[in-house]
């Protein structure tokens, strides 16, 4: 997300970087530069305005610190306007204060509000809440069906809706269905439509009158950029929006609806979509993102995903292989099941920080999610026994594996390859202090010494 955005205002700071003196000209040039980066990255145009006319207003006259150069305090001063532009603060639901806690999503059709209502209704079962799907679109082709497919792969209880009910009393219904049965958090997944209208408008309006709700969410399709906030502007001037879910945001390299959003509605942006899969949904972190966006990385994120997909007791049990030197290819593959529940390549190397200036090298490496589907294959094509064994793999085993990969026995090779290096690698790290046992060894006197 942001690559177009965060490649442009990299090239402006790299000029301010080398700048001895900050001067009321060169600070005008660069924020041309970085006015014209974001107008490219799809951002309102009085929003943009009102960005450049602040941080120029904070650069100029500018007293150079000593611990930061004139240029890194510029970079600084557009982090956090940049924070503030974003929202500021992290927002999240509400779920203190009146029980149940009840969600509206809505938005236009195609959005994804029916995937993201099953996303939130995850994230919230892993809090320990015990929410209540309910389909109030009556209106799609198979809406209902789709959320009581979402509600059996999340084993998470669907509410029984029926395209010949009222949007209005099936909510009605539901809530009375979740006092009975102890649901404290319901979230209802409403119609769209292709645009705006009264019909679409009235409806969410009887079930706001209808139902106390705790939160009406607006989902949009952040690749659709300023149309997406015009649409959030309308909905809520109409509704009163208490938030805003971005989906696709995995796929949008500008992100002019995420820095336009908040201006505009002053509603901030609580969620966003990063894929298809039904953990692909993360709170959104105006710093956070602030900093991805300024290429420094995302390291808090990238320690919260790897904490929730690593097992504690599988990793000290790895550490203890490679420790003793038996990290296997069944481990190997473990490993790699381990990263791709934490997203894929591109999004994870986006968080380091640095990473942005790596790519821009020629021979830099990329991210290739097909050689890692690859690697999987071949491992999976092997037999428990050369998984914990692989130097028994011989030439016809190898095409065996090739086969049954559907790859090439040299792919077979490079992998067996790669494996054996890095057990090398491990064996030579064994032997150093601090590296891999985590200890210091001794110094030993000389007189001692065998």
């Amino acid at each position: 997300m942001f690559d177009n955005l965060t490649d442009r205002l990299e090239g402006v700071f790299k000029k301010l970087r080398g700048t001895g003196k900050l001067t009321e000209e060169n600070i005008k040039e660069s924020m041309q530069e970085v006015r014209m980066a974001l107008l490219e990255a799809d951002v309102n145009f009085q929003v943009v305005k009102d960005f450049i006319a602040k941080v120029s207003e904070k650069a100029v006259g500018l007293e150079v610190t000593k611990t930061l150069s004139p240029g890194q305090q510029v970079i600084k001063i557009v982090h956090d306007e940049l924070v503030e532009l974003l929202g500021g603060t992290t927002e999240q639901i509400r779920l203190d204060g009146r029980q149940p806690v009840t969600i509206m999503m809505t938005g236009l059709q195609g959005s994804g509000k029916t995937t993201t209502s099953g996303k939130l209704a995850k994230i919230l079962k892993e809090k320990g809440r015990k929410p209540y799907l309910v389909p109030a679109d009556i209106y799609r082709p198979a809406a209902i069906d789709q959320l009581q497919v979402l509600g059996e792969r999340l084993d998470i209880p669907v509410h029984p809706s029926t395209t010949d009910m009222k949007p209005v009393e099936i909510c009605r219904q539901a809530m009375t269905v979740a006092g009975q049965k102890g649901y404290d958090t319901l979230i209802f997944d409403t119609a769209g439509r292709l645009h705006v209208d009264e019909a679409l408008m009235g409806e969410l309006k009887e079930i706001q009158s209808a139902i106390q709700l705790s939160e009406i969410l607006f989902v949009a399709d952040s690749m659709t950029g300023q149309d997406a906030v015009t649409v959030a502007e309308k909905f809520n001037q109409d509704l009163e929006i208490s938030g805003v879910v971005l989906t696709k945001m995995e796929g949008d390299a500008r992100g002019g609806a995420a820095l336009s959003i908040k201006s505009v509605t002053g509603k901030p942006i609580k969620f966003v979509g990063i894929g298809e899969a039904l953990d692909a949904l993360e709170v959104f972190h105006p710093d956070r993102i602030a900093s991805r966006i300024l290429g420094m990385g995302d390291v808090l994120t990238l320690i919260e995903k790897a904490e929730a997909v690593v097992d504690k007791k599988k990793a000290e049990k790895l550490a203890k292989k490679l420790r003793q030197s038996t990290f296997t290819l069944e481990d190997f593959l473990d490993q790699i099941q381990q990263i791709k529940k934490m997203g894929s390549l591109d999004q994870i190397m986006g968080m380091i920080p640095g990473i942005n200036k790596l790519k821009q090298l020629k021979d830099a490496p990329k991210p290739d999610e097909k050689e890692l589907a690859k690697t999987e294959a071949i491992i999976r094509s092997m037999t428990k026994k050369e998984r914990q064994s692989y130097k028994i793999i011989n030439a016809s085993r190898r095409q065996r594996i090739a086969a049954g990969s559907g790859t090439t026995v040299t792919e077979v090779n490079r992998v067996i390859k790669s494996y054996s290096a890095m057990l090398k690698m491990m064996k030579k790290m064994r032997g150093k202090p601090g590296l891999v046992t985590g200890q210091k060894r001794r110094k030993v006197p000389k007189g001692m010494r065998r």
